[in-house]
C-alpha cells in the first residue's frame, strides 16, 4: 500500500509548535488528541478483521491517543485490554487524563501478562520526544510484544525511536503499522529508525497546513514537486551545446568509474559530456560509447587549456581518477577557473589531511560533495546524527553536501535539507556512486542548480533500481535513466509523482 506524502518533515519542536497554533485557531488539544486517536483506529480496522488487542499506553500525550484508539476499536466491536505505565492519576497533561477517564473498562498495569492473549498490540507509550534510553518493564514489555507473533502498529513513532534522528534509544519494537499526525518527522525517514516503522500513514487530524507559513521548515522528503519545476526539460530550439558540456575526469586504474559516470551524465540530458584521461587509457572509455569524447591530458597544465572553453561549464572529479597529486591540482585548478564542480570519491580522498583547504578553494563555486559514510569522516570532523552531520558539512564547505545511503540526506549552506526514501537495498552496489555523480554533473551541465540537482540525481537514480528490481547493477543505472524520465515529463502532474 503506498501513500503520496506532504513532503514537509518538522522535527519534535516544529511538531509541538503546529500543536500549539491549531490550538491558538480554536483547535482545542483534546479535539487533537480524539482525532489521533480515531485515525489509529480506523487504519487498523483497514488492515485486521476484529481480534482481541492489547493497547501500551504511556503516562504522556502518546498514552491518552492509545485510549482513544482503545475506545473505538472498543465500540467496533473489538476485545480491547489497556494497560498503562504509572497509575492513570499521573498521566501528564489533562487532555490525556480525561481521554483515560472516559474509558468505560478496567486499566491494567503495565506488564507481560497483559500480551498473553493479544492477537495486535498497540504500542502507545512513547512518542517521537523521547530523550531516555526505554528501560525496566517498559523494556521487558516491548520486547515481549516484539518476541511474540502479533502485529504491532505505532502511535506517532515506535517507542525508543528519537523522532529528530532516527536513532534508537535502547530498543524499540518493530512495528508492522506507523500512523503519525500532519507531517513526518526525520525519525520515520532517517536509519535505523525507518526501519523500525514499518508502514507510516499520514493522518489529518485537523491542523490546518497555513500553521507551515510560520513554521517555515527546512527538511523535506525528496520529490519531484521539490525541484521538477527547474529540471532541464528538453525545448524544441535545444541543440546540444545549449544542453551543456559536461567534462569527467577518467583514470586508468579504475576506469570503470569514468565510463559509468559518462554514460549517467549523457542519459541525463548532458548535450556533450568528455572524458579526460591519460592518452593510453582513451580507449578503454570510447570503445563500446562512440557518442562520448575522449580528451588526451597527461598533466594539470593540459587538463588546464581544456577548461578555457567556456562552453565546456561543469566538471567532475574524482570516479576512478586516483587518489593522486595530480587529481588534487585538478580540483583546485578547476575551483579556480569557477566551473561548476561535483567531487566524489577521490576527488574528496586527496584533501583527508587538508580539507581547509579544500573548502577555501570551492567557498565561491557552485559544487555538490557526494561522500559516503567513510570519505565523510575523512573530510569533515563532525559527529551527531546524519541530519546534523549533513547540514554542517554543507555549512562548513559551502557546498551542497549529499551524504549517501540507504537514507541519503542532501544539504545545502543555506539550511535546506532532502531526506531520500524512495531508494531501494539494490542501490548498494558496486558502481552506483559513480552514476549518481555522474547525472548529478549532467544536470548540472544543463543549469539546473546545484541543490536541485543532486536532489533529482538522487531521485531518479533510486526511481530507476527500484523500476528494475532484484539483480540490479551498476551498469543497470544508466540505461533505466529515459523510463524514469518519461515518467516526469509525460506527466501534468510531475510535481506529486
Amino acid at each position: 500500500m503506498s501513500q503520496i506524502f506532504n513532503p514537509e518533515i518538522l522535527t519534535i519542536s516544529q511538531m509541538y509548535a503546529a500543536d500549539e497554533a491549531a490550538i491558538s485557531n480554536g483547535v482545542s488539544g483534546y479535539e487533537l488528541m480524539e482525532a489521533a486517536g480515531a485515525s489509529v483506529a480506523r487504519e487498523i480496522q483497514k488492515r485486521w478483521a476484529s481480534r482481541s488487542v492489547t493497547v501500551l499506553c504511556g503516562p504522556g500525550n502518546n498514552g491518552g491517543d492509545g485510549f482513544v484508539v482503545g475506545r473505538y476499536l472498543l465500540s467496533a466491536g473489538w476485545d480491547v485490554t489497556i494497560a498503562i505505565l504509572g497509575a492513570q492519576e499521573d498521566m501528564s497533561g489533562g487532555d490525556a487524563q480525561r481521554h483515560a477517564e472516559q474509558w468505560p473498562g478496567d486499566i491494567e498495569p503495565l506488564s507481560t501478562k497483559v500480551l498473553t492473549n493479544a492477537g495486535l498490540i498497540v504500542d502507545a507509550v512513547f512518542g517521537a520526544g523521547l530523550t531516555r534510553p526505554v528501560e525496566g518493564v517498559v523494556r521487558e514489555v516491548l520486547t515481549a510484544a516484539v518476541e511474540s507473533t502479533a502485529p504491532i502498529v505505532a502511535v506517532d513513532i515506535p517507542s525508543g525511536v528519537h523522532g529528530d534522528t532516527g536513532g534508537v534509544l535502547g530498543m524499540a519494537p518493530l512495528a508492522q503499522l506507523t500512523v503519525t499526525f500532519f507531517r513526518r518527522k526525520p525519525g520515520h525517514l532517517l536509519l535505523p529508525g525507518r526501519a523500525y516503522c514499518g508502514e507510516t500513514v499520514l493522518a489529518d487530524i485537523g491542523i490546518a497546513s497555513d500553521v507551515l507559513k510560520t513554521i517555515k521548515p527546512k527538511v523535506n522528503a525528496n520529490s519531484p514537486g521539490l525541484w521538477f519545476d527547474l529540471f532541464p526539460v528538453p525545448q524544441p530550439a535545444d541543440h546540444k551545446y545549449s544542453r551543456g558540456h559536461a567534462l569527467i575526469v577518467g583514470g586508468m586504474r579504475m576506469p570503470g568509474a569514468g565510463r559509468l559516470a559518462a554514460a549517467a551524465a549523457r542519459r541525463i540530458g548532458a548535450g556533450i559530456v568528455s572524458v579526460l584521461a591519460d592518452p593510453m587509457a582513451l580507449s578503454i572509455f570510447t570503445q563500446d560509447a562512440p557518442g562520448l569524447l575522449a580528451l588526451p591530458f597527461r598533466n594539470a597544465g593540459e587538463f588546464d587549456e581544456y577548461l578555457d572553453d567556456p562552453r565546456r561549464n561543469a566538471v567532475l572529479i574524482g570516479p576512478g581518477a586516483g587518489a593522486n597529486r595530480t587529481t588534487r591540482e585538478l580540483v583546485l585548478m578547476t575551483a579556480r577557473r569557477k566551473k561548476q564542480l561535483v567531487l566524489d570519491a577521490d576527488g574528496l580522498t586527496v584533501f583527508s589531511d587538508e580539507a581547509s583547504t579544500l573548502f577555501e578553494a570551492i567557498s565561491d563555486v557552485s559544487c555538490v560533495l557526494t561522500p559516503h559514510e567513510g570519505e565523510f569522516s575523512r573530510i569533515f570532523r563532525i559527529s551527531g546524527d546524519k541530519l546534523t552531520r549533513a547540514k554542517n558539512a554543507a555549512l562548513q564547505s559551502q557546498s551542497v553536501v549529499v551524504l549517501k545511503g540507504s537514507d541519503t540526506v542532501i544539504a545545502a549552506p543555506d539550511g535546506r535539507v532532502v531526506i531520500n526514501e524512495n531508494a531501494p537495498p539494490t542501490l548498494a552496489t558496486a558502481g552506483s556512486g559513480d552514476v549518481l555523480a555522474g547525472s548529478i554533473v549532467g544536470l548540472m551541465a544543463q543549469g539546473m542548480p546545484a541543490f536541485e540537482a543532486a536532489c533529482g540525481a538522487t531521485w531518479i537514480n533510486a526511481d530507476v533500481a527500484a523500476q528494475y528490481g532484484p539483480g540490479l547493477i551498476a551498469e543497470d543505472l544508466p540505461k533505466g535513466i529515459p523510463s524514469s524520465l518519461r515518467k516526469l515529463m509525460s506527466s501534468d502532474r510531475a510535481r506529486q509523482v
